[in-house]
């Protein structure tokens, strides 16, 4: 019977590890600043701005909330995986939402994707569109 019960309690924590934290329709992630095309000198002052949903840090799982990821010159991550931390995929863990940036010179695309405590994509997604700015 232990054996059993054992099994139920391991099969019902990895099954609850694969689901995905609900996102919502509603939610609206955007760049206050920059905007697209904009054409900008030296450091970049990047505001992060999300509608109809909340912020917390990563680690800390309150329903209705995530914390932001900063997508630089790269496609969106696969949704069903963690979302990488890399020079393309900056995390906000803390529950930033604005970063002061050095990039090189030249045309980047930005984008914002909302993770949960995870660092996994909430379902349905929040994201923002994507935009390029020119840096001088």
């Amino acid at each position: 019977m232990r054996f059993l019960i054992l099994i139920f309690l391991v099969t019902f924590n990895v099954e609850g590890a694969l689901e995905y934290s609900q996102g919502s329709s509603n939610a609206s992630l955007y760049f206050i600043s920059p905007k697209h095309q904009d054409i900008v000198d030296g450091e970049v002052s990047i505001q992060f701005g999300l509608r109809n949903f909340g912020v917390s840090p990563a680690g800390v799982e309150v329903a209705g909330t995530g914390h932001h990821h900063l997508i630089i010159d790269a496609e969106l991550p696969p949704a069903n995986q963690p979302i990488k931390s890399d020079k393309n995929h900056v995390h906000f863990g803390k529950g930033q939402t604005e970063v002061q940036l050095k990039l090189e010179p030249g045309s980047h695309t930005l984008q914002l994707l909302l993770g949960d405590h995870r660092h996994l994509p909430h379902d349905p997604i929040i994201v923002s569109e994507q935009i390029t700015i020119l840096v001088r």
